[in-house]
């Protein structure tokens, strides 16, 4: 019903947004215990800079075709949304996934303040130890730059649920995983996941 709606909806965004925002990519959440709603859309935008995205949103509250074709459609079926500005962390590229299909697990860490500065080099090992078992594929790391800030998103790529969670058992068996965990961890607040799914519609997929 609604879903199906949104979704169809959504490819009518993905059109007319894609062609001036540089990449994006639609996920429907599959398990994520603090969403109380049953459908939870997540949509990435990446933009070049904030020009671009200044210019991006003004052209699209422009499109009387946009506003028609989506916005109006998807309000009755949105309950809340929540914005957030982030960059891609300077060493990290987008990564894509290995193969057509699987699933994506989207990691919330709400870092002690202080920034980069304070826990940059420790997260990066973290995050290249998790890298170096090859159990998982890192697609990319972004730091909040607006919203809640030392707030650090990571999206992995697995093959199935089933081998993600086979991967990290033997992960924090591995004594470089749990070091560099441990050592990163000095500077965590709080962690949150979400595995998803990407949309039909989804370039990332």
């Amino acid at each position: 019903g609604k879903l199906l709606l949104f979704s169809l909806n959504t490819k009518i965004l993905i059109l007319l947004k894609v062609l001036s925002s540089l990449s994006c990519c639609v996920f429907l959440i599959l398990a994520d215990v603090a969403v109380s709603t049953f459908f939870h859309i997540f949509f990435r935008f990446l933009t070049d800079n904030f020009a671009h995205r200044t210019a991006v949103r003004k052209a699209l509250a422009n499109d009387k075709d946009w506003q028609g074709k989506f916005i109006s459609p998807a309000l009755t079926c949105i309950e809340k949304q929540h914005n957030e500005v982030a960059y891609l962390v300077p060493w990290c590229q987008l990564g894509k996934p290995s193969k057509e299909g699987g699933v994506y697990e989207w990691v919330t860490f709400q870092m002690k303040p202080g920034g980069p500065a304070l826990w940059g080099e420790s997260f990066q090992a973290a995050i290249n130890a998790h890298i170096n078992t090859g159990y998982t594929k890192l697609i990319g790391v972004f730091h909040t730059e607006y919203g809640l800030l030392n707030t650090v998103h990571v999206i992995w790529w697995n093959e199935s649920p089933d081998h993600r969670a086979a991967g990290r058992h033997s992960a924090h068996e591995d004594a470089r995983v749990v070091a560099a965990v441990r050592d990163s961890v000095r500077f965590l607040e709080s962690q949150h996941n979400m595995l998803m799914i990407p949309l039909a519609c989804s370039p990332l997929k």
